[in-house]
């Protein structure tokens, strides 16, 4: 079994601590790896070679930190079915899921290259004789990447891609749950004519690590993706130094399935959200309002999709729909919101107890009716295969119950009708709306919440703005050059 290192200022290093984190397959409960506990000390090292490194990083010309930002989608898609097998087995996703987000992370460094000549300023007329006002574009610095177990590879990709091609420098801190797939990545770094100091990776606890990068003051941006409650402290931690903060924070996103809609394919999306990372996703639909004229219809048909899923342990059955939970403690959360909603008078029409299997942290796909808006299992990020399922009478009520949540990262609605899909676009108070598909963002969109779901952005032309500041320059010249 490998223990990993830390990497900084382009050379692997043992941490100042002697303590390591076992790295558990979810499938199996086997310890796969282990890492360092990684200290503050590890973090204040990091933080320092990528400032070190940030000026001399940032003249380096756009088009070519595109062609490295390019190149290591290259050698990621070289090396893509050992990403799939790290991610399958640290992470627990199904072989066909893996393999999506492994091709996506690809796509992100190819995408994101290309904007390499793309960062564009501004001249603007000024109000005086024989000046020029310019707005410029700059990178704003060290970022500090927060990087989720429940996408450790796309949402890589999609931190460091976009740090790199701006001119920023980066230090990284994967989930403690899942970071081979990121030491795998850095062993791509190491191998790259890349400058030391500008990609670095700490390893250990976000309470620990995560808290010293986002207080440390030549930290310029945050760039996390977690839950409320960490990114609460980040905030916390960040306002020490007023750094600017790029938090998605998760989400509870209603599916409004209307009496216009083509059922069969609503049942699809939706059963897709439950099985997509056994559950795990913060933009997939976490509860749903179905139309009372079509709920009996709708309800029967999801049932039965959703009680024919297949799980198993994705590295031994590709062909398995679901893979474990990430985690025993989420597991053991998972089914304390069922047994709750239980207790409150739900109903479970399907699945409702973690699977019957020797070794493995599985849940049942589950679908859960007789819920109230006011539930906690209506109100709460559930996070694993459940979805609860309530009835409304007219639009209205549907939008009003859509929009009744602390969260605003997605949202979706199922109808045929113009005129429903209008005004859910007009009225929903999400990041992102789907209309008649599956909840999964595009690389050139931009993904990002409201209320509670996070600040900033990613992907596509905001999503690059985030990483840059805004330089105003007032320019005076003579007109009687001698």
């Amino acid at each position: 079994m490998q223990t990993h290192q830390l990497y900084i200022n382009g050379e692997y290093v043992q941490s100042t601590g002697n303590e390591t984190i076992d790295v558990i397959n979810p499938a199996t409960e086997e310890v796969i790896s282990r890492i360092p506990n990684g200290t503050e000390e590890d973090a204040n090292k990091a933080i320092e070679a990528a400032y070190n490194a940030q000026k001399k990083w940032a003249k380096v010309p756009s088009n070519e930190r595109g062609q490295i930002v390019r190149k290591l989608g290259d050698e990621l898609e070289a090396r893509r079915e050992r990403f799939i097998e790290l991610l399958i087995e640290e992470q627990g996703k199904s072989y066909e899921h893996a393999s999506a987000e492994v091709e996506l992370a690809i796509d992100y460094f190819r995408y994101m290259s290309e904007w390499a000549r793309r960062i564009e300023g501004e001249i603007l007329p000024s109000d005086r004789p024989n000046e020029n006002i310019l707005i410029k574009r700059k990178p704003i610095g060290v970022v500090a990447g927060i990087v989720p177990w429940n996408f450790p590879v796309f949402i890589l990709a999609r931190k460091v891609a976009t740090a790199l091609i701006s001119g920023c420098t980066i230090v990284l801190k994967p989930s403690q749950q899942t970071p081979n797939t990121a030491v795998e990545f850095t062993r791509i770094i190491s191998e790259m004519d890349i400058p030391a100091g500008v990609y670095n990776l700490v390893t250990g606890k976000g309470s620990e690590i995560g808290n010293a990068m986002a207080s440390h003051p030549k930290v310029r941006m945050v760039s996390m993706t977690g839950s409320i409650g960490a990114g609460t402290k980040i905030m916390e931690a960040a306002a020490q130094n007023i750094t600017k903060m790029n938090l998605e924070l998760g989400g509870k996103a209603p599916a409004i399935v209307s009496e216009h809609a083509d059922l069969d394919l609503a049942v699809e999306n939706i059963k897709l959200s439950r099985i997509v990372n056994a559950g795990q996703a913060c933009t997939n639909a976490e509860r749903v309002y179905v139309h009372e004229k079509v709920a009996d219809t709708f309800i029967e048909k999801l049932t039965k999709a959703l009680s024919e899923v297949r799980y198993g342990n994705p590295a031994e059955d590709r062909e398995a729909d679901i893979g474990p939970l990430v985690s025993k403690d989420r597991l053991e959360t998972v089914h304390e919101i069922v047994e709750r909603a239980k207790e409150q008078g739900a109903k479970i029409l399907t699945g409702g107890k973690p699977a019957d299997v020797e070794r493995g942290f599985f849940y049942e796909p589950t679908l859960i009716t007789n819920v109230t808006q006011d539930m906690e299992i209506m109100r709460d990020e559930i996070f694993g295969p459940v979805l609860p399922v309530m009835t409304y009478k007219t639009f209205d009520e549907a939008i009003e119950l859509a929009n009744d949540t602390d969260y605003g990262l997605s949202s979706s609605i199922y109808t045929e009708n113009v005129h429903e899909a209008m005004r859910a676009a007009n009225e929903l108070e999400f990041g992102e709306t789907f209309v008649n598909r599956e909840n999964f963002e595009a690389v050139q969109g931009y993904h990002a919440g409201m209320k509670k779901s996070g600040l900033g952005g990613a992907d596509g032309k905001h999503g690059l703005e985030d990483f840059l500041v805004t330089h105003v320059v007032y320019m005076q010249y003579k007109d009687d050059i001698q």
